[in-house]
């Protein structure tokens, strides 16, 4: 597999730009530069973030504190998702689920779509220090950091296992949400990391697996890209028993309590009959719709949404 090296230079004149935007109004270049933020995936992120600092403060904590800290998480993710489509858009120019990004439309310009990616990391960062706390405002600077170089530049267009690592960066909010009460970190944050690092390939491979002949068609080598549908599902149920496992060790380490652990254990029992069907239809060799991949796609967010939940609700429980 040949990544792709090419990435336009954005040197456009600066009448043919003008002459593009002239066609778009103010309402539609506002909702295009919200778009670059990648609003749908931001949302996962909160989920993910807000339950912990329930945890932490083991009941209510600070909601000017909580306002802040997802503000600031907006803006630093939002900041990273800007700046991934300024250095994909020669791939999202020719991947059908990402053509109508705003660079590739032109409703914003590459120079503008980097200075806006780098100017929300700037506010972000300095947004978590003054009002959050400086070990949340690096943890965030690092999450952010992480998805572009790492993630981006690095990973996406060379390895297979691209998802797997660079998919630390969307495991780090839990930390920032830890550390924005407790402006420290505990072996429950750690452990709930483990469980978004362990979640996020089972989570994205299916839908790769639905869309990799648009990965194909740009050379970036999603695990679908190159091996066959048994193998990604049975990865996929590996990923799915540790995840799982690793999500049902708060309780004994005294984290959580009955209520958390009944809701991980009956959302990790529907996740692993997901994942054991979808294993079971890639055996018998089917392809197309009836391999139904997003169903486990679907229920992986229903599943973090439930057990974040229950993290958040525990406290009052005990």
């Amino acid at each position: 597999m040949t990544a792709v090296e090419s990435r336009p230079g954005g040197t456009e004149a600066a009448g043919e730009v003008g002459a593009s935007q002239a066609r778009w109004s103010a309402k539609d270049r506002v909702l295009a530069f919200v778009a670059l933020t990648k609003p749908r995936i931001i949302e996962l992120l909160l989920i993910t973030t807000v339950p912990v600092m329930f945890l932490a403060e083991q009941g209510v904590p600070n909601l000017w504190l909580v306002l802040a800290t997802c503000v600031g998480g907006y803006l630093s993710a939002g900041g990273a998702n800007a700046l991934n489509m300024y250095i994909d858009r020669d791939i999202d120019a020719l991947m059908e689920r990402t053509r109508q990004r705003p660079l590739v439309t032109g409703i914003v310009s590459p120079r503008e779509g980097l200075v806006f990616g780098i100017t929300l990391a700037v506010v972000s960062t300095l947004w978590f220090g003054l009002l959050v706390n400086w070990l949340s405002a690096w943890l965030s600077l690092g999450a952010s950091m992480f998805y572009v170089v790492v993630y981006t530049i690095i990973l996406k267009r060379r390895t297979s296992q691209n998802i797997v690592w660079g998919g630390i960066a969307g495991c780090l909010p839990v930390l920032i949400g830890w550390s924005a009460v407790t402006d420290s970190m505990s072996w429950a944050a750690v452990i709930l990391f483990m469980v978004m690092f362990f979640w996020t390939p089972p989570h994205y491979w299916p839908l790769s697996m639905k869309v990799k002949d648009d990965y194909a068609r740009v050379g970036v080598p999603m695990l679908p890209v190159i091996a066959s549908n048994k193998v990604v599902a049975r990865q996929i149920v590996i990923y799915s028993w540790v995840m799982v496992g690793v999500s049902l060790l708060l309780t004994p380490l005294g984290y959580t309590g009955w209520f958390y652990t009944a809701v991980a254990l009956a959302a990790g029992g529907l996740w692993l009959w997901e994942a054991h069907a979808l294993q079971s239809r890639a055996k018998s060799g089917v392809t197309g719709g009836k391999l139904k991949e997003m169903r486990l796609f679907h229920w992986s967010i229903t599943y973090v949404s439930l057990v974040f939940l229950a993290v958040a609700i525990d406290p009052f429980l005990r």
